[in-house]
């Protein structure tokens, strides 16, 4: 599958959690898997951080963070106020190639958003993908303003000649109101796909208690993996029974109830 960026339309929509379950299942179908955190901010060192949870849902993953700051800032504006060396995008690239020639995939989190800056210079996520050459895969709410930051994200990547991956929403709610069940339609119409997955808020919560059906934890996770990415990560979602389910109603009528 080579590498792959993964990036969320804001911060909090799931990326993590859609990065360790595409592992996971990569991992169960025996490919070599590598997770890179270009930059963790808002903790500090020794404090776990993102890949910690990534090694926990996906057990066996290398992990590779390349830098950390202590303000919750873009990794940029972090690096300025505590007077640190802000990465650079070409030995970024440079790791991240020599990753992708020694794993069968490595997938690449950003930190916020597409346009999230790293450097001084402005080099972004966006920057990164275009320089290794890997496609782009979005993850995002189901909140009011998603379906407007997707067809962002998406003209963004069109512009730029980066490739789209797919879309997941990496936080379905437990009871989705009325916005984001609409919202699932809207979301195919401003990508020009199907989802590439839904997995379900709180979903390392709920690997952490075990389903009656499975034996451990990991397997607990791997089902919901299974269940919340499409095929083409390895799993068995369906986005049009999911379109289906989430928002019934016919144009033109109300929902009641």
């Amino acid at each position: 599958m080579g590498i792959v960026a993964v990036s969320g339309t804001s911060t909090g929509v799931g990326k993590t959690v859609t990065i360790a379950a595409i592992a996971a299942l990569a991992e169960k179908r025996g490919m070599a898997v590598a997770v890179v955190k270009v930059a963790q901010t808002g903790l500090r060192a020794g404090e776990p951080g993102d890949l910690a949870e990534v090694e926990r849902l996906a057990p066996g993953v290398a992990t590779y963070e390349y830098a950390r700051y202590a303000d919750a800032l873009s990794p940029e504006a972090a690096a300025r106020h505590a007077a640190d060396r802000a990465l650079g995008l070409t030995a970024v690239a440079k790791g991240v190639a020599a990753l992708g020639a020694e794993f069968d995939l490595v997938l690449v989190e950003g930190t916020g958003s597409l346009l999230e800056r790293f450097g001084p210079d402005g080099w972004t996520i966006a920057e990164l993908a275009w320089s290794v050459q890997a496609p782009v895969l979005l993850v995002t709410d189901s909140g009011r303003d998603a379906p407007s930051h997707i067809a962002l994200a998406v003209e963004l990547l069109t512009i730029r000649g980066i490739r789209f991956a797919g879309l997941v929403i990496g936080s379905w709610p437990r009871n989705p109101d009325r916005v984001a069940r609409s919202n699932v339609a809207d979301f195919e119409c401003v990508t020009g796909r199907p989802l590439a997955g839904v997995l379900p808020v709180g979903a390392p919560a709920a690997s952490r208690s075990h389903d009656a059906r499975c034996t451990s934890e990991d397997d607990v996770f791997l089902a919901l993996a299974h269940a919340g990415l499409d095929a083409a990560w390895g799993g068995g979602f369906d986005a049009a029974a999911f379109r289906d389910r989430a928002d019934p109603t016919p144009a033109g009528t109300s929902i009641t109830g």
